[in-house]
């Protein structure tokens, strides 16, 4: 009985691409930044060869580490890599369709300017209630600038950032969460075709009127459907199990999946995890941990990244330990989220790293990759599947460094 636990650590890139200034980040490294810090520990990690990927030592040198950090450089415990998106794009949505097979020539759309006026109405027609703001905005900061009009009005705040995103705002005793949802599933059918942004998001958020507004953990995303098969797809023909973890099943809008959980943060997360690593099943785990990107990376919280990393790793020999002869674990990223960069508060465009154990597994780096997609074609490949997208397989075959 096969297993595949894959784990995305959710914005943790390790450097800048070669088009990274193209995005508009220049020197970025979310790796670098958040090594910096004191709160950083990742010894498990380092035992799998995370600091013997391409290009992590030399962009480690400068920094004043702690000894023993590129520690497990020479006699990894993993297969490692450098993975290079190839999509046009450096969001979560992109990401993790890459992952999975596809390939975005170009990104989804954006709205700088805001939201075009035909996109408003309609999706005011629908709810029957106004809009406020409608600017790219700081999602703590768009609530306490809008909060109290929306509260005396009713008047959802409607916002975006530089990721393909229509974000909601409602306060949970003006807008109850289901009612929040149900606008948010109407903008998901008016944002289709050239207005088809990656996700509309759910943000609801408690407070007194005229004291401090905070976001509650009852964020929702509503995906655009991808727009071909994935390697989720493929498992579920091929009669395997799929099992979201976190965001997972939102950011795939449920296609391919055959069973998800949601959770709060990190910590559940693993928890989560580790209760399907007792579980039988065959087929794929495909968990998202999405604190490093939510509360730590946009709000260029070094201290908080780093000691979120801390505490995955320290979570590692227990999931490691928990492992059968049959199952392989892997670990990545879908884009960075440089914490120390203070150009913008946006994702910035870098490498990801690739680790993957198990005893079907051959340790070693095997060096920068093409695309993201090749991990979707390793899973596929452990199962016996050919893939019906480009990718090609980490598996069995491939050249030692």
């Amino acid at each position: 009985m096969k297993r595949v636990f894959l784990i995305v650590l959710d914005s943790f890139g390790i450097g800048g691409m070669e088009d990274a200034a193209s995005y508009g980040d220049v020197d970025v490294n979310t790796l670098r930044t958040v090594c910096s810090s004191p709160l950083f520990h990742m010894p498990h990690m380092a035992q799998l060869g995370l600091f013997g990927i391409d290009g992590v030592e030399d962009a480690l040198k400068a920094l004043d580490n702690p000894a023993g950090i590129l520690s497990g450089k020479k006699s990894p415990r993993a297969l490692t890599a450098r993975m290079t998106e190839k999509s046009r794009g450096k969001d979560t949505t992109i990401g993790h369709w890459e992952i999975a097979g596809i390939y975005s020539p170009k990104p989804l759309p954006t709205y700088p300017d805001g939201f075009l006026e035909e996109v408003l109405e309609a999706f005011c027609s629908r709810t029957g209630r106004g809009v406020l703001c409608n600017l790219p905005y700081s999602g703590t900061a768009v609530i306490q600038d809008y909060g109290e009009a929306h509260m005396a009005t009713g008047k959802l705040i409607v916002y975006t950032s530089a990721d393909s995103v229509f974000q909601v705002a409602a306060h949970e005793d003006i807008v109850p969460l289901e009612e929040l949802y149900e606008y948010c599933r109407a903008a998901r059918e008016i944002l289709q075709g050239e207005h088809g942004v990656g996700r509309v998001i759910a943000r609801p958020f408690t407070g007194p009127c005229g004291g401090s507004f905070v976001r509650t953990p009852h964020r929702h995303d509503f995906s655009i459907l991808p727009p071909a098969p994935t390697m989720l797809d493929q498992l579920r023909e091929e009669g395997k199990d799929v099992i979201a973890v976190g965001k997972i099943n939102d950011i795939y809008a449920g296609k391919g999946i055959s069973e998800w959980v949601y959770t709060g943060n990190n910590e559940e997360g693993m928890e989560r995890i580790l209760e399907y690593l007792d579980r039988d099943f065959e087929g794929l785990c495909f968990t998202n941990l999405v604190d490093y990107d939510m509360l730590y990376g946009h709000r260029r919280d070094i201290d908080g990244y780093a000691g979120a990393l801390a505490r995955f790793d320290a979570r590692l020999p227990e999931i490691m330990g928990k492992m059968r002869r049959e199952d392989i674990l892997m670990i990545t990223a879908d884009h960075g989220c440089d914490p120390g960069y203070r150009a913008t508060t946006d994702h910035t465009r870098e490498y990801t790293p690739f680790l993957m154990a198990g005893t079907a597994v051959t340790p070693g780096n095997i060096g920068t990759r093409d695309t993201f997609a090749d991990i979707g074609a390793t899973v596929l490949d452990y199962f016996g599947i050919k893939p019906l997208f480009p990718g090609k397989s980490m598996l069995a075959g491939s050249r030692i460094i």
